[in-house]
């Protein structure tokens, strides 16, 4: 569905897509805890570890047992309706609605989203390079220090 139709009342949180559409879109049923966790993302504004997400879900009042969000999550990844970037330490998670790229603290694991229009001409020279061709949700990982770590 195009963002015409979708209005801009989908795009509430920073331009973050209301995670009921961001389901439909995708195909998927609008299930109490596939959208409390695509909320809880969304609302966040940050890449969150599953451990993290179970207990703000539990801060909340919401118990859900840590399978339960592994399994959410890997479910919502594999149809790409959230994404998972590596760190060192646990794999975070987060949700936009455009392909982007991150940066990835090598000490805290902190994630920052990296946009994509910057990096064109360095993407297609990695392909030029490699061979690899990026598909449309690929991400490239830049990994280094934050300004907090850095110093």
């Amino acid at each position: 569905m195009d963002r015409t139709k979708r209005g801009a009342a989908h795009n509430d949180v920073a331009g973050l897509p209301d995670p009921r559409a961001l389901l439909r879109r995708h195909g998927l049923r609008c299930t109490a805890g596939r959208l409390r966790i695509l909320s809880l993302l969304r609302d966040s504004g940050q890449h969150l570890t599953a451990t993290e997400i179970r207990a703000r879900l539990e801060n909340m009042g919401e118990v859900r047992h840590s399978t339960t969000v592994y399994r959410s999550l890997e479910a919502l990844t594999a149809l790409d309706v959230v994404h998972a970037v590596p760190g060192p330490g646990p794999t975070r998670y987060g949700i936009t609605d455009e392909p982007h790229h991150h940066t990835v603290c090598q000490q805290c694991g902190h994630v920052a989203d990296l946009a994509s229009a910057p990096l064109v001409d360095a993407v297609s020279r990695i392909e030029e390079l490699t061979g690899l061709r990026p598909g449309t949700s690929g991400s490239l990982l830049v990994y280094g220090l934050c300004s907090g770590c850095a110093v």
